[in-house]
């Protein structure tokens, strides 16, 4: 009996601990982490074969370069608007009315006889992304400073969740209809996914106190405002915030490099097949999964800036294992992608959120994705370019080389709040 009473203690303790741990998610973070859950499964559906999927109606290895940096350039123009009308207007009514016109902008992924159609498509998708400082900055408002590496880690594990089937489906698919038949149904699939992250989303509570009336005609209007507004808030926060903001940059830049051509470089250069990328793919997921929640626990525990310092080094190591793969090396590669991804992630996130006031997290978020899209763009352009025109290898190993500013930047000029910030 006595036995009997201290497994229920100790099972009580337990359920008391998880409750303390994981107390904050609740309300804004949960609905976040609901539509996420959904959203990211479907996305990642047709990002396996996207590549191949725009080659098949015929674009070049750089025209698909070029269709990814039009995205992110549109999707760069509406950041500083976006981040300006978040801290005006409010969060939610930016965040769930976009999440509905993302999904209407998949109707061209889906019926597209031609490349351009995709172009067009994305231009429209990225527009649709002026919602995003919004989205960062109500994640930021709903979490408590001490949770935030867990929080944002959280959101790492919850959306690798939903992902870590996708690549297999997608694989199946592929067997069963084809390319181009399998990536339409795909692409419908995520219009759904996005219709039901919409309608989640319109359960959110307004995180700005006492926000403007929405006006369309000022809105429109305030365009240069916002602009100048966003580039002056880098004034109005602590260095290391802008440091952390030039840093992005430069990971925005070298990230772009190799998404328009992972896909050709490991399928026709190092021969593997289509199947066998799909599981490669899904290592990626996989490892964020078992590695959500310890590397959040660890960056609440030792702080923001060495897990961040240490997400670069295996970005390095990562690469080069992909240059040279076999399949399992690029296993492995995706391992350490994953594992660099939630370290990066979550203490770059968890860092931008210690630093930055809230009355000014709109503005700086806009900012932030304005430039970092940017670079990325500049970057797809470039790897589509290098892989065509100088070498198959050259997007992957210019990487290696642009991951050691990153590191000397957080080390030397980026310093941890010890106090909270001012909300």
């Amino acid at each position: 009996m006595t036995s009997e009473v201290a497994s229920q203690e100790a099972s009580q303790g337990l359920i008391q601990r998880l409750r303390s741990e994981f107390d904050f998610v609740q309300g804004n973070f949960l609905i976040m982490v609901l539509s996420w859950l959904v959203l990211d499964f479907f996305t990642e559906l047709p990002n396996t074969y996207h590549t191949l999927y725009v080659e098949a109606l015929g674009a070049t290895t750089t025209t698909i370069g070029m269709i990814g940096a039009a995205q992110s350039l549109a999707g760069a123009f509406v950041q500083i608007p976006g981040g300006y009308l978040a801290d005006k207007y409010g969060r939610k009514w930016l965040i769930s009315s976009m999440t509905f016109v993302a999904a209407l902008s998949r109707i061209f992924f889906v019926y597209a006889p031609s490349w351009e159609w995709i172009l067009l498509g994305g231009v429209i998708s990225g527009l649709a992304g002026i919602y995003q400082p919004a989205l960062n900055a109500i994640i930021a408002d709903s979490l408590p400073r001490e949770k935030r590496g867990m929080g944002f880690s959280i959101i790492n594990l919850i959306t690798s969740v939903s992902t870590t089937p996708a690549p297999l489906l997608a694989g199946y698919l592929f067997t069963l209809q084809g390319l181009v038949p399998s990536m339409r149904f795909t692409y419908k699939l995520v219009m759904i996914g996005f219709f039901i992250a919409a309608l989640l989303r319109t359960r959110l509570t307004e995180t700005v106190e006492e926000p403007t009336k929405i006006n369309v005609g000022e809105m429109l209007s305030e365009y240069p405002t916002s602009l100048r507004e966003s580039i002056n808030v880098w004034s109005l926060v602590p260095r290391s915030a802008f440091i952390l903001f030039l840093v992005n940059i430069i990971m925005n830049f070298t990230s772009g490099l190799f998404v328009p051509v992972l896909a050709f470089y490991i399928i026709r250069d190092l021969g593997i097949g289509e199947i066998p990328y799909s599981y490669i793919m899904t290592a990626l997921p996989v490892s964020m999964i078992a590695l959500a929640l310890p590397a959040g626990k660890l960056i609440d525990k030792v702080g923001k800036k060495k897990p961040l310092m240490a997400a670069f080094v295996l970005w390095a190591v990562a690469i080069i294992l992909l240059v040279y793969g076999n399949f399992y090396r690029l296993i492995l590669s995706m391992v350490m992608v994953g594992l660099l991804m939630v370290m990066a992630n979550s203490s770059m996130s968890a860092l931008f959120a210690d630093l930055v006031p809230r009355e000014h997290r709109g503005k700086v978020n806009g900012s932030r994705g304005f430039f970092s899209m940017i670079a990325g763009s500049f970057g797809a352009i470039m790897g589509g370019w290098m892989y065509e025109a100088v070498s198959h290898q050259a997007p992957f190993l210019i990487e290696v080389l642009l991951v050691i500013p990153p590191i000397l930047m957080v080390y030397f000029w980026v310093e941890e709040p010890e106090k909270e910030e001012t909300n």
